[in-house]
Order: C-alpha cells, then sequence, then structure tokens
C-alpha cells in the first residue's frame, strides 16, 4: 500500500482540498489550509510529496516526523498546515483499507455524539439577537460570535459599554439555557482584555476566545488570573511546543486546528497534554467537510473534549457551503446540537470527488481584510 500520487485542489469559498491515492487504489481526503495563504500551502504539499510518493502509506507517523523535521528550517502555519492536510488523508487511508472509523484507531470512542455550536453575526445588537434565536430555533444550543471590531490599544469608556451592552442584550434575549463563546479574534491589547473580561462575568460566556494575540502568550496568565471566565486560545499554535508555553497559564480551553496544527497525528497529542492541565479540547474549524470529519475523529477518541466547532452557514462561505462536497450530508447531520458518532471507515466521509475536480476548474483566491483605525494604523483584523 504504498503512495502513488498526491493532488491538490483550490475550492471556494477558501478551501485546500488534498488528495492521495494508494498504488492499491484506496483514496484518502485531507484539508490543508491557511486561509488566505492557500495557494503557499498548495507548494508546500507539492515539495512534501516528493517524498511521500512510492513510500509506505501506513507509516503514518514516520512520515509526520519526516515531513516536521526532515527540513533543516521547521515549523511555522504554511509547513504545519502542508503536514496536517497530509496528515489527514493519511489516516482516512488506513481507516478504509482497514475498514475502521480514525476513532477506533485513537483507541475508541469514549462518546456517543459530539456537542456542536454554530456561529452568529449581525451589524446589529438586534440582528445579532435574531441570528441567535433562530440558531436556537434549529437545535443549537450554543453560538460563537465576534466580540468587536476594530480596536485601539486602549479605547474609549463608550466603546467598552457598547461591548458589554451587546452581550448584555444578547444573553438576555436567548436566556440561561444558551451558551455564548466569544471570540475577540486577537484584537484586543491585554490591557483592554483585562479592562474588558471583568464586565462581562455576571453574562457567564461559555468561553471567551484569543483574548490577546498568540505573540502575546506570555501573558495569558495575568488574563486568566484577573478573571472567572474560561479563557481559550490555540486556533493559531501550531504544535504541541506552541502549547507547552500556555497550557500552564489557567487557560481553561485548547483550540488547535486540526488543519493548522500538524493533523490527526499532532492534535491527538495536543488533547493529551491539555488533559494533564486539566484544559478542555474544542478544535477550532471554520473551515470545510474535511476538516470537520478529521475533527470529530479527534473529538471521539478525546476524553477531555468540550465542543465543536463548525462552519455551516458561517459568513465566509460565500457560493460554497461545509456540505457540498460530500457525496451524504446526512453524516453532518446536527441535531438538538450534537453530531452523533460517524461509523464509516477512515474520517467517515465520501467526497464528490467530481464535484471537488470542477471547482477547482476556478480556483478562489481568498484573503482576508486588512483594517485600519481612524489614524491610519493597521488594526487586526
Amino acid at each position: 500500500m504504498n503512495i502513488a500520487r498526491i493532488e491538490t485542489f483550490l475550492v471556494p469559498p477558501r478551501w485546500l482540498f488534498v488528495r492521495v491515492e494508494t498504488d492499491d487504489g484506496i483514496v484518502g481526503w485531507g484539508e490543508p489550509i491557511v486561509e488566505g495563504r492557500a495557494e503557499a500551502v498548495a507548494a508546500v504539499v507539492a515539495t512534501l510529496a516528493e517524498r511521500l510518493v512510492g513510500a509506505d502509506a501506513s507509516r503514518i507517523e514516520d512520515h509526520w516526523q519526516v515531513m516536521t523535521k526532515g527540513g533543516f528550517y521547521r515549523g511555522g502555519p504554511v509547513l504545519s498546515s502542508a503536514v496536517a492536510g497530509i496528515d489527514q488523508a493519511l489516516w482516512d487511508i488506513k481507516g478504509k483499507a482497514l475498514g475502521v472509523p480514525v476513532h477506533d484507531l485513537l483507541g475508541g470512542a469514549v462518546r456517543d455524539k459530539v456537542r456542536v455550536y454554530t456561529w452568529i453575526g449581525g451589524d446589529t445588537v438586534e440582528a445579532l439577537a435574531e441570528d441567535a434565536l433562530r440558531a436556537k430555533e434549529n437545535g443549537f444550543d450554543a453560538a460563537k460570535c465576534n466580540a468587536a471590531a476594530q480596536l485601539g490599544p486602549i479605547e474609549s469608556p463608550a466603546a467598552v459599554r457598547a461591548i458589554v451592552d451587546q452581550f448584555t442584550e444578547l444573553r438576555a434575549a436567548v436566556g440561561d439555557g444558551f451558551d455564548i463563546a466569544i471570540d475577540f479574534h486577537g484584537r484586543f491589547s491585554t490591557a483592554m482584555a483585562r479592562r474588558v473580561l471583568p464586565l462581562l462575568e455576571p453574562l457567564l460566556p461559555l468561553f471567551v476566545e484569543e483574548v490577546v494575540l498568540p505573540e502575546f502568550s506570555r501573558d495569558l496568565a495575568a488574563v486568566t488570573a484577573g478573571t472567572s471566565i474560561p479563557i481559550a486560545t490555540g486556533e493559531r499554535l501550531y504544535s504541541r511546543w506552541d502549547f507547552r508555553d500556555v497550557l500552564p497559564a489557567g487557560i481553561a480551553v485548547a483550540q488547535p486546528d486540526l488543519s493548522h496544527a500538524g493533523g490527526i497525528s499532532e492534535v491527538r497529542r495536543i488533547a493529551a497534554m491539555a488533559e494533564a492541565y486539566d484544559v478542555a479540547m474544542a478544535p477550532h474549524c471554520p473551515l470545510g467537510p474535511i476538516a470537520l470529519a478529521s475533527s470529530l475523529q479527534v473529538d471521539f477518541a478525546t476524553p477531555n473534549f468540550l465542543i465543536q466547532e463548525q462552519s455551516l452557514g458561517i459568513h465566509y462561505n460565500q457560493g460554497n457551503d461545509l456540505l457540498d462536497y460530500l457525496v451524504d450530508p446526512s453524516v453532518f447531520a446536527f441535531t438538538d446540537g450534537y453530531v452523533e458518532r460517524p461509523t464509516a471507515p477512515g474520517l467517515g466521509i465520501e467526497v464528490d470527488e467530481a464535484a471537488v475536480r470542477k471547482a477547482a476548474e476556478d480556483p478562489h483566491r481568498w484573503r482576508n481584510q486588512v483594517w485600519r483605525l481612524r489614524d491610519g494604523t493597521f488594526a487586526e483584523w
């Protein structure tokens, strides 16, 4: 069962898929992507393929070690995302070859269903509340939204109160039986985070995510010590070594991305590390169906799992959505805020290869926005 060929496909809305085929005809799929840098990741996948084609597809760990450490220069999101997608595809192949879902290969399921949350948005408090109530009507009992748009290092009292008032009204609209997660998106300075978080405490958020940028991870201990709100981070941390510095800082939730942080192999190890610090897992996944399928395989085998992000209907999905590249989209049927355990071999999904190939004929060129403050300086998006 040797690797015969590796192909990548840039497909809308902003995704990159990788297809790995063995010489005996087994096909595995992965999703290697850095949003806004998809072409760079595809180039690295092609470079890694030079060593992989002709090799035994079943030697997943050996391939992971060589892909991540075989070059003199290591690390970074582009390399780790390329590795992640290939790693997902190799696990998909191995599960299909053995006729079992990947979570069986990770020790077996520890739960029967996985809780998921949805995204809500809106330019006004009223629109945000309407979106949350719609999600509630659709069976979800948890949602996440961004806390604010452009922010300076230390904002005015009016700006701070606007953030707090928005979530006060949202909590009043949905009630206490609905969980709200708040994504700071790295837009808050450490000082702003410490100012705003205590004001949000009475609203009991499920967690507050990425309160500071990853380069300020060393300051997380000061942030977590100053609030009772569970702090989540990790979507821009790419290895267990990155998480080694934040796990002792008092965070409550680790959020590695299965398409960024080295794939199933590495996120499984990050989860085990997090468990030793009493930190729950909520994998980041505003991406496509292969990334979600990979996340779910880890979720079902992870004792310290909390909740799973998914992108159905998210504002990024313009033109194509989460279910568009699947032969059977019912595998992601969300019922009462949960998804059932997949039982099909490999990642548990069947990718519609014809649809992928057709979509890739018109590859996307998605780029994130660049924001500026009133004085013209760069602002975190």
